[in-house]
């Protein structure tokens, strides 16, 4: 009989986002100790209980994870590796304060990454985009597409943690592995709807506004264009549930734990691309319920289509897919339903 070996702690920062939530238990289901790390500034405390209620009692430090001394109790037991999600993810924001997503998203990750270093972590995967290729010249978009010129500061520090991570890691080969993974358009919600999507304000991203809109938190959805060159119309992108991208942060760190002092970058995916009125019309058949919706002018910055190739994940990490666009509505739908039975 083959003994199991000791549960290894993993350090989540940003773990009570709605992506770090859904990783912190998807490394519980995998046999990890996940290590949540997460000042609230993005998130919400209710977060925290919905974790509690899926995997029973976790490791919280309400710190910032830049902060030495802070973190110090962190590091007190053994770390085998760090998921870095902790960042500010506001475009329009980073517009009008560049100088604090620099701050925090570049300096926060290059400090971060010193502690990790310091304390002898030797896998970190880290939280990227796929808004770092821009308007895409060729569809679907592999990871040796060209990196364009960012849209916006936000945009901007994803690119330039990719690049720090790299210089980093050349300037001690080997001695910490880094998997770069280059998300495209997470939804849902977990299906237990213990956990999801908390936009702080009224939300920026087509899903979770669509389903306000449904719930009558906000007003009608605004398409933003009818006009681009796509079947339809409107802007095509790739939506992959967050329960699938949870899994795959754990594929990457098994990828990391067998291939030590490595550094790569995946691309996650479903490697097919929805457009927004192809959105709505799945929302109507998983639900039933139709989106109050208009159409409105082009929203500045929105590519036209872009959608991942995920070939590379597959074959590397083990990693696909597996919920459908239908499944990501009716989750992210039962979340929000949740929400509205807690407040009344």
């Amino acid at each position: 009989m083959t003994e199991a070996r000791p549960a290894q702690r993993i350090v989540v920062t940003g773990g009570a986002g709605f992506i770090g939530s859904h990783t912190v238990v998807a490394l519980h289901e995998a046999g990890y100790v996940p290590v949540i790390v997460d000042d609230l500034r993005n998130s919400h405390e209710s977060a925290l209980d919905g974790i509690r209620a899926l995997v029973g009692e976790v490791e919280c430090h309400r710190v910032d994870c830049g902060d030495a001394d802070a973190m110090a109790p962190v590091f007190e037991r053994p770390v085998l590796g760090a998921i870095h999600f902790a960042a500010d993810k506001a475009v329009g924001e980073s517009v009008a304060h560049p100088e604090k997503y620099f701050d925090n998203n570049v300096g926060g990750t290059a400090r971060f990454t010193a502690l990790l270093r310091r304390h002898g972590v030797k896998h970190l995967v880290f939280s990227s985009s796929c808004t770092v290729y821009g308007e895409a010249e060729s569809l679907p978009v592999a990871e040796d597409a060209p990196i364009l010129p960012a849209a916006s500061p936000y945009g901007y520090t994803k690119q330039a943690c990719e690049d720090f991570l790299r210089m980093a890691h050349g300037a001690a080969e080997g001695d910490l592995g880094v998997a770069l993974l280059r998300y495209f358009n997470p939804i849902g919600a977990h299906p237990s709807a213990h956990i999801g999507e908390l936009p702080l304000g009224p939300p920026p991203n087509l899903v979770p506004y669509l389903i306000q809109a449904v719930a009558g938190i906000q007003g009608p959805l605004t398409v933003f264009g009818d006009d681009y060159p796509t079947e339809d119309g409107t802007c095509i992108r790739d939506y992959l549930h967050v329960c699938d991208l949870a899994e795959a942060h754990v594929a990457a760190l098994a990828w990391l734990e067998g291939n030590a002092g490595e550094l790569d970058t995946f691309n996650l995916g479903t490697g097919c691309g929805c457009s927004v009125k192809q959105v709505i019309a799945a929302f109507h058949a998983a639900t039933g319920l139709k989106v109050p919706h208009r159409v409105g002018d082009r929203r500045p910055g929105d590519v036209t289509a872009i959608y991942a190739d995920p070939g590379k994940a597959e074959r590397l990490l083990g990693w696909t897919t597996r919920r459908s666009l239908e499944e990501c509505l009716a989750d992210a739908w039962r979340w929000q339903q949740r929400l509205m039975n807690d407040a009344h």
